[in-house]
């Protein structure tokens, strides 16, 4: 029983290299089977998830599966826009062109736009998501907003 299970893990380990050599040869005769590796498709998604987050300092998008599993994300600042350049609604273009590049290969074509933060590229990136080809079924504002928020500061004294 127990050398029944060690010959069947060996031949898992076994199978397990087999894709990555490309020529083994058999240990029985001198023949020799060669192998190729079998290319993953891409898997190709009709509806998706975009999330921009616009600060006062940078712009970051991200596209997702309807899952939430991130295919391709970028920011100003990954673009080499430095400083002030980085929060400007050309800069959140940009970001956007280069996103939907990336993620063109699945296939996307329906959108959700969930919409972060109170920087000037939040109208500019969705103009731009709706320019480069993409249906957007849904814009959500999804802002954090304080219900009261944190304790104030005590009233100065003069």
């Amino acid at each position: 029983m127990a050398e029944e299970k060690k010959i069947k893990t060996e031949e898992k380990k076994e199978s397990e290299i087999k894709p990555e050599v490309l020529a083994v040869e058999k240990s029985k005769g001198t023949e020799a089977v060669v192998e190729k590796k079998v290319k993953k498709a891409k898997r190709q998604i009709s509806k998706g998830r975009a999330i921009v987050k616009c600060s006062y300092n940078n712009t970051m998008v991200s596209i997702s599966d309807a899952t939430g599993g991130v295919l391709g994300w970028a920011s100003s600042g990954m673009l080499g826009f430095k400083g002030a350049k980085k929060a400007t609604p050309y800069a959140s273009t940009q970001v956007v062109a280069n996103v939907s590049e990336k993620v063109r290969k699945y296939g996307i074509k329906e959108l959700e736009v969930y919409v972060k933060g109170v920087g000037s590229g939040r109208e500019a990136s969705i103009r731009a998501l709706a320019n480069n080809g993409f249906d957007l079924i849904l814009i959500k504002d999804v802002t954090p907003i304080p219900h009261n928020g944190c304790r104030a500061k005590k009233p100065r004294r003069v």
